[in-house]
């Protein structure tokens, strides 16, 4: 018996692709015989084929069924005996090509509701029932399942119209109107920051209230309400202790569970022996769950006691930029109330959805995103299901569904916790923005096929969900962060990881360099465009591993044989399981350097030759060339690093005391050039700039007693 066809039918009404089989597709030739999942097809007696007897005394029939899983359909062909079925490729091309037209691709969105008029659940029961089921369990779940439609309407709008973003940042040449509201707010307090998001942003105006700048945060939700759980590392998070934003006692209050090991896995049941991979164990990868809300409440607190000043409930309306000051208008939601607040430099933490970074990217804001949806689930796994001392990290338990390779992420925490995310790579796309609510329902209906569970059992705490945005930078230049006062950081720059695509790691690992560089140009009034956007996270290696991110997205309107992504996976992750465990840990903490990436590309082109021409397929001509340009960019980066990184460090602390005071728009670009070459290397030999780290300890205690 041999395999001939297999094919993923994005439905979930397996009933229908069923009946079709059976009652609709003409095979042409050969007698169909019914079967409960599909039919048999067979030379009706007295007939044989044109190849006459069959040596194996097999019979000369095909079998045709199909099956659900993943709320997604699956086809299967396979032949009886070795010899061909008369007319076998006419037939598979039939029922393919008549599949195709039958079950096309179909990217539904979310209804358009009135909520004056019903309740959210009421809304959207019909459409996603398991979606408003269970999230009628969860304490909050109405607001939460407004905030979900709500983060997708917000999404769609700003995917499908990429080349007229609505504009909420102006220059000093705007309106009357414009003028005479910068006026009314001239009286309001000047801050040296105003922060917009309170998730990622509050970490780093924490931090910098700390250096002793006065701190504005605002934050839209009510403050400390994450809709996100946070993993990372222990090596990681130890920049907050060095920043001096925690004390080593204190961080380890926030964490509410270690591990002893991460698992990642890919399905590979449809993929060939040599494309198996048996588990890669990451037990030092994002092996600590955070208490998400009571770290958010503890960089409040601090933001505070440092003189900072936190105004949640507030939603950012528009900001308008002068030579001296930017004057951000926000509303106040609860009293619907409108305000102005001036400062220094406003930063940009609004996440995925923000109308800042759409505008000052315009139609390419961002080149990828993960759609993430999930739990927080306090108990009712049984305990042979799950040990909670292990995680998660990459799993998949199918093929890819309905255009998306699924992938689940598994992180215990406090007590019996557990917070589960279901994720895909996907392109950015107008006609397919990505789907939360989607998700919502797969999330809901495949959950114990991924971990048994009886989901009636389950004692829900809160949902989990966000685009995560990813963009393909060619070089450090290539995607805008600021504009003349103003800077993005976190998922508004685009700043992750291009596999587990973890903006908190991200910003985490790269939070010692934006809050010196920052440092310095506030101290200097070097607020200008051409200076801010120097304040940047790149890293070259980050750059060019976003070919792996890209071979996990099934581009919008194509299908792909099912197993295709779960095969460049396991290729990929069955070369990391015979390296040494450094090796995977640095390449999924972005400190994969030049040597390594090379020996690990050409070790998977030999393992599988065929990857290079998936690739091909999965990315096309002009990104393929982008990439390549990202490669180059990579090794002279690497070559630069080479050569600067034994002296140029020292070289700076030297020339520190005279060169900055005298030049310092000069010295922010050295300090950029010397943070770019440091970054990303592997843990072994990584080397953390050495200009600033005792200066800015040093500067934050004596501001704070001054």
């Amino acid at each position: 018996m041999r395999e001939i066809l297999y094919l993923e039918i994005p439905t979930a009404d397996t009933a229908s692709v069923r009946n079709w089989l059976q009652t609709d597709f003409k095979p042409g030739n050969g007698e169909k015989v019914l079967t409960p999942e599909g039919f048999r097809l067979r030379i009706p007696a007295g007939t044989t084929g044109a190849s006459g007897a069959i040596p194996e005394k097999l019979p000369s029939e095909l079998s045709v069924f199909v099956w659900s899983v993943q709320r997604t359909t699956y086809l299967k062909v396979f032949r009886w005996a070795d010899q061909p079925f008369p007319r076998e490729g006419q037939i598979l091309q039939n029922l393919t090509t008549g599949i195709r037209s039958r079950f096309p691709h179909c990217y539904p969105e979310p209804p358009a509701i009135d909520l004056s008029q019903q309740s959210i659940f009421a809304a959207l029961s019909s459409v996603y029932p398991l979606t408003v089921k269970y999230f009628q369990k969860m304490p909050n779940g109405e607001y939460d399942l407004k905030r979900a439609y709500w983060w997708e309407q917000r999404w769609r709008e700003g995917v499908r119209n990429p080349q007229e973003p609505r504009q909420v940042v102006f220059s000093s040449a705007g309106t009357k109107a414009r003028e005479e509201r910068k006026i009314a707010s001239s009286s309001s307090p000047i801050y040296d920051i105003i922060y917009i998001g309170g998730a990622l942003g509050v970490i780093h105006a924490a931090v910098m209230a700390k250096l002793g700048y006065k701190v504005l945060l605002l934050e839209r939700m009510p403050f400390g309400r994450m809709n996100r759980e946070w993993n990372i590392s222990r090596d990681e998070i130890q920049s907050l202790v060095n920043l001096g934003l925690v004390t080593p006692a204190e961080l380890e209050t926030i964490i509410a569970r270690e591990y002893k090991d991460g698992f990642n896995k890919f399905f590979d049941a449809n993929n060939p022996s040599k494309l198996r991979s048996p588990v890669l164990h990451t037990p030092t990868v994002l092996n600590l769950g955070l208490d998400s809300e009571k770290w958010l409440r503890m960089c409040g607190q601090k933001l505070q006691a440092a003189g900072g000043e936190i105004s949640d409930e507030t939603e950012f309306i528009s900001a308008d930029i002068d030579n001296s000051q930017v004057v951000v208008t926000v509303k106040h939601l609860p009293s619907q109330t409108e305000k102005q607040v001036s400062g220094r430099l406003l930063v940009d933490a609004m996440g995925s959805a923000s109308p800042i970074a759409w505008q000052l990217n315009g139609g390419r804001a961002f080149d990828s995103v993960c759609p993430t949806v999930g739990a927080v689930i306090e108990s009712g796994f049984d305990s042979e299901v799950w040990d909670s001392q292990y995680g998660d990290v990459l799993y998949s338990h199918g093929d890819i569904s309905r255009g998306r390779q699924l992938i689940w992420e598994l992180f215990p925490g406090a007590d019996e916790e557990l917070t589960i995310y279901l994720f895909h790579y996907h392109e950015v796309n107008s006609e397919n923005p990505g789907s939360l609510l989607e998700m919502y329902e797969d999330f809901f209906t495949i959950l114990p096929e991924y971990r048994r569970c009886d989901m009636d059992k389950l004692v829900w705490k809160k949902p989990t969900f966000g685009y995560i945005p990813g963009h393909f930078s060619i070089d450090s230049s290539d995607r805008t962060v600021a504009f003349d006062r103003l800077i993005a950081i976190g998922d508004a720059a685009s700043l992750q990881s291009p596999l587990v695509f973890t903006g908190f790691g991200s910003l985490v690992r790269n939070l010692e360099r934006l809050t010196t560089l920052l440092d310095t140009a506030l101290k200097h009034d070097l607020l200008s465009f051409r200076h801010l956007n120097q304040i940047r996270a790149y890293q070259s290696n980050v750059s060019v591993t976003w070919l792996f991110s890209k071979g996990m997205m099934v581009p919008t309107g194509k299908f792909l044989p099912p197993q295709r992504i779960n095969s460049m996976l396991n290729t990929f992750f069955g070369l990391l399981v015979d390296e040494p465990p450094e090796v995977a840990d640095n390449f999924i903490k972005d400190r994969c350097d030049w040597l390594t990436f090379n020996r690990l590309a050409l070790k998977a082109a030999r393992k599988n030759p065929a990857l290079l021409l998936w690739i091909w397929q999965l990315a096309g001509p002009r990104d393929l060339l982008r990439w390549l340009g990202n490669y180059f960019n990579f090794g002279r980066h690497a070559l630069v690093s080479a050569l600067l990184s034994t002296w140029f460090p020292r070289f700076l602390n030297r020339i520190n005391p005279w060169l900055e005071a005298r030049y310092p728009a000069l010295w922010l670009r050295l300090l950029t050039i010397n943070y770019a070459i440091a970054s990303g290397k592997p843990r072994s030999s990584h080397q953390v700039a050495k200009v600033t780290p005792e200066t800015i300890i040093q500067k934050s205690e004596a501001r704070i007693m001054n």
